[in-house]
């Protein structure tokens, strides 16, 4: 199947309760992931931008569920990292039900992508999120990212550390990324348009 071409994209609304969410019935993708996990380099990969999606190295920046309209198809929503120590147990918690809520009440959603850093073991937070998608029986890839770091003969330990640490059945998607030779681009959209189309 032919990549999405992507020409028009834009951010209609960063929303922080559902009656902000945007009406209509395009089907959404939300992405998921520890604060700096490489959100905004995987979206802008997907959308053939380099900054559209701002990448921050302050973690903790995204405080919203942000629609990104993508050629009036579909949405990205990019949810607020989690993970981030600095962020008051509060807001944690505000962002946590704000998450939940999206997720499990959204109609419009169609999958999850959820990414962790593909240089290490997933965290304690990628492992709670990931049982909770499957908890709730959301339709999730795992993306994991910054792959360019580690060396191409490294990559097939990665990804079995990646599966035994979230318990992914074989069948279960995992896509390797790298936004800097875009490894994994083609594999996420490819899934993304199954879902979507």
């Amino acid at each position: 199947m032919a990549v999405m071409d992507v020409h028009n994209v834009e951010l209609t609304i960063s929303a922080v309760a559902p009656k902000q969410y945007p009406s209509g019935n395009l089907p959404e993708i939300a992405l998921v992931g520890r604060s700096n996990v490489g959100k905004s380099s995987l979206t802008n990969t997907l959308i053939n931008r380099r900054s559209f999606a701002r990448t921050s190295s302050q973690p903790g920046k995204t405080q919203t569920l942000n629609f990104y309209q993508i050629e009036q198809q579909l949405y990205f929503v990019d949810v607020p990292g989690y993970g981030y120590a600095k962020v008051s147990k509060v807001e944690r918690e505000k962002w946590g039900q704000m998450i939940e809520t999206y997720l499990t009440s959204r109609d419009q959603l169609k999958g999850v992508i959820t990414l962790v850093d593909g240089r290490h073991a997933p965290t304690e937070d990628d492992i709670a999120m990931h049982e909770w998608l499957n908890y709730y029986n959301i339709d999730t890839l795992v993306v994991a990212t910054k792959m360019d770091k580690i060396a191409k003969s490294k990559w097939n330990k990665q990804e079995k550390i990646i599966r035994q640490s979230l318990e992914m059945s074989g069948t279960e998607p995992l896509v390797l990324f790298s936004a800097v030779s875009k490894t994994g681009k083609d594999a996420v959209w490819d899934w993304i348009e199954e879902r979507t189309k």
